[in-house]
């Protein structure tokens, strides 16, 4: 394959995706487009039924371009991506690799290598939405044999869901992508910290509300439901009826509270560091960023819950995964499909989890108890296991972003109203049912 870095990666920023998103790096994903399962994808091809010895491999010369988030290849957070790469080459000298790297939010990935598959990385980071677009363009490997067996008996059923369309497996998950709870212990007592609504008669929070990955974990609470379960795209989004309207009469309340701070712009992080505001939503990516603000004060924990209509009603939060993938176009398959397994690998999310606090996803992993104690890996997987959703990738999630994220801008500019609210929501519900995919 033609190694090149496209522009566009080499002059990107970090920016926010639907990790998750790509996490954040990144407050929130890229809205998935859908798309629909390519008609013959590609397949890795399965290793053998006992992978050689490094030592006994057949010797190969092989280039491979990686793509990952800058985060992940900077000095000041140890440098991960490619200190894993190095490593794995170390770990293979019958094999003459040379790395090549490029800057691409995993977030971003559907767009980034769809734009050109063939020019594309070889193995490159993307957040499980990501799936559906790329497998309809053709640019992620089907994954089989020893790398499909060790995904599944590492990771738990719904981390293999995640990247696996009609159970096929597409990518090696590193971690979970979803977000919670940092919350000023000195603000509010561990029990006053699990319901919202005490919280916000003592003291300011700060909530996205005008970001779309964030305001569905309201009408969820209530309710409302996307597809289904979640898979069947026929079911449609429902956020119809009285139950949505509670959510949106709540909302107003919420919103127009003096205590409420949409948290735009790092206005919830400003004001942990200055003492104004209690508490912030956001995930593992600002870890470090919440702890310079409040040291031993922060507290970390699984979504509160609402109080609606005299009824308290568990917040619910998009979840997903990350993973590394495989460009179908690589030159180099088999050594491709090594190095993501190896990135995905116990001793890489260990390393990942040593240098930038990425919380793992490998159950042998999760079960030592250094990890099994960390207060971030404890709300992290509480929230992915009992207060989210799997976040949809049908095509038709497509439909969902912008009008949420358009609602929860006519919240803050008080365009919604209780005389209005029913009429706001059944046109909301509208707008998410009507098809823009292609």
């Amino acid at each position: 394959m033609k190694k090149k870095i496209l522009s566009v990666l080499l002059a990107s920023a970090m920016v926010a995706s639907l990790a998750g998103c790509g996490g954040k790096e990144e407050a929130a994903p890229a809205p998935s487009e859908g798309g629909t399962e390519a008609e013959a994808p590609a397949e890795a091809p399965a290793e053998g039924e006992a992978a050689p010895a490094a030592g006994e491999e057949e010797a190969v010369t092989a280039k491979l371009l990686v793509w990952g988030p800058a985060e992940d290849q900077s000095a000041e957070s140890g440098n991960w991506l490619p200190t894993m790469c190095e490593q794995f080459a170390a770990e293979h000298p019958n094999w003459d690799i040379t790395f090549e790297y490029g800057v691409c939010p995993e977030g971003d990935a559907k767009t980034n290598v769809t734009q050109d598959v063939e020019a594309a990385a070889d193995v490159y980071m993307f957040a499980n939405d990501n799936v559906t677009d790329l497998v309809k363009a053709n640019a992620i490997a089907r994954l089989g044999g020893e790398t499909e067996n060790a995904v599944k008996s590492t990771n738990s059923q719904a981390i293999v869901d995640s990247v696996s369309i009609d159970g096929a497996l597409y990518g090696v998950p590193f971690t979970t992508n979803t977000w919670f709870m940092y919350y000023d212990k000195s603000k509010f007592t561990e029990d006053e910290a699990k319901n919202l609504d005490t919280m916000i008669a003592k003291t300011k929070i700060s909530f996205p509300i005008t970001n779309s990955w964030y305001i569905q974990a309201f009408y969820v609470a209530n309710g409302c439901t996307f597809f289904g379960d979640g898979t069947d795209e026929a079911a449609g989004i429902d956020f119809s009826g009285d139950k949505a309207v509670a959510v949106t009469d709540y909302l107003v309340d919420l919103v127009a509270n003096p205590n409420f701070v949409d948290d735009r712009d790092g206005a919830g992080m400003a004001g942990l560091r200055d003492g104004s505001i209690g508490a912030i939503f956001s995930g593992s990516w600002d870890y470090a960023s919440a702890k310079e603000a409040l040291g031993d004060n922060l507290g970390i924990s699984s979504l509160p819950t609402i109080t609606i209509n005299g009824e308290e009603k568990q917040m619910m939060s998009f979840a997903g995964s990350k993973a590394i993938g495989v460009n179908p176009n690589c030159e180099n398959m088999q050594v491709a499909v090594a190095l993501a397994a190896y990135l995905g690998s116990a001793d890489a999310q260990k390393a990942h989890y040593d240098m930038r606090s990425v919380v793992p996803c490998n159950t042998e992993l999760l079960a030592q108890p250094e990890i099994q104690s960390d207060a971030l890996v404890v709300a992290q997987n509480e929230t992915f296991d009992k207060t989210a959703i799997i976040q949809p990738f049908v095509a038709a999630m497509s439909n969902y972003w912008t009008p949420a994220e358009n609602m929860g801008k006519a919240f803050v500019n008080g365009e919604i109203t209780h005389d209005n609210a029913a009429e706001k929501t059944e046109a909301l519900n509208e707008s998410m049912n009507t098809s823009v995919v292609d």
